[in-house]
């Protein structure tokens, strides 16, 4: 036998596989949580799916499902100035030249208690997951990102990410996730979205804000709008609390519903309409997010986590039904 020659088989190119169910009233309760950037694979409720999925064996098209740390979205040239030094970190969106959500992308996560045997492994209701942020190339911090995924008694989806400080010196941040919502086989260009931001903010060609508007008009999302309709790639903050929740919602024709939620430290909301998403015709991504692009330069919404400090905060996906 040649040294290449193995006898196990070949692991998916997301790594491992994590499962968790829950039976619910509406029926049973399933996710997928792959180990690359922790992305959420699948989720659905009864047998109607919720996220948008891939295989296994393919990277997330458009950042589906990952998770985003230690900041969402972008940050211009990849440059930002700490203690009056500039940072110059890997750039990862080469069209527009910017480095695009956080750290973890290429990271395997792994069980908090896990052997990392690679298998699919049921995990109960629950599972806890891990990556490391080491220092590197304009982020001379080391963190860790915990994140638990977790089914509800309704089947609700929450999900609960956090940041340890495990460095000397105090760490800038702010966490985000990607999932893009679906509701079953309803295309989505039939679906109606409700966002409840009254400020959007404004950009340039490269995608990072350089001021805010109101949403009243054209870009208004309060009352609801066809997905169809929209052509956007935008961030909304101001938004409306509902006992303690920001809610934003894809609705379909038959009243069949998907909430995406966030607790109080998750302010802001990217929304984001694609053709590009392979398998269907639109597509659209609900991303909470605890500060906007480029919040590194700009401070808004960025915090600060001193050493062996920790911090966490909530969002999750909730099926809901109308009459």
């Amino acid at each position: 036998m040649s040294a290449a020659a193995t006898t196990s088989a070949p692991r998916p190119a997301t790594g491992t596989q994590f499962r968790i169910t829950r039976d619910t009233p509406a029926g049973p309760a399933e996710a997928c949580i792959a180990a690359l950037a922790g992305a959420l694979r699948s989720y659905s409720v009864g047998g109607t799916a919720f996220v948008e999925t891939y295989p296994d064996s393919e990277l997330p098209p458009s950042a589906c499902g990952i998770l985003l740390a230690p900041w969402p979205n972008r940050v211009a040239g990849g440059k930002w100035l700490l203690e009056g030094r500039t940072q110059q970190l890997d750039i990862t969106e080469p069209s527009r030249g910017n480095a695009s959500h956080g750290l973890l992308r290429n990271t395997g996560y792994v069980r908090v208690d896990d052997a990392g045997d690679g298998n699919a492994t049921p995990h109960g209701s629950t599972v806890t997951l891990r990556a490391e942020i080491f220092p590197q190339h304009g982020y001379p911090f080391h963190l860790m990102h915990e994140v638990t995924y977790s089914l509800d008694d309704d089947g609700g989806l929450r999900v609960r990410q956090g940041l340890i400080n495990l460095g000397e010196r105090r760490a800038p941040f702010a966490l985000g996730a990607h999932p893009f919502l679906r509701i079953g086989s309803v295309p989505v260009e039939d679906l109606t979205l409700t966002v409840s931001g009254d400020t959007r903010l404004t950009v340039d060609d490269r995608l990072i804000p350089v001021g805010r508007e109101p949403a009243a008009g054209t870009a208004d999302l309060s009352g609801g709008r066809r997905v169809g309709e929209l052509d956007l790639d935008a961030a909304y903050t101001g938004l409306e609390s509902e006992n303690g929740e920001f809610r934003h919602r894809l609705r379909a024709p038959d009243g069949t519903g998907v909430m995406l939620w966030g607790g109080p430290e998750f302010d802001y909301v990217h929304v984001f309409v694609t053709d590009k998403f392979p398998g269907r015709t639109l597509a659209v991504a609900l991303e909470p997010m605890t500060a906007p692009a480029n919040a590194l330069n700009s401070g808004e919404g960025l915090r600060w986590l001193e050493p062996a400090s920790r911090f966490a905060a909530e969002w999750g996906i909730r099926p809901e039904q109308t009459g």
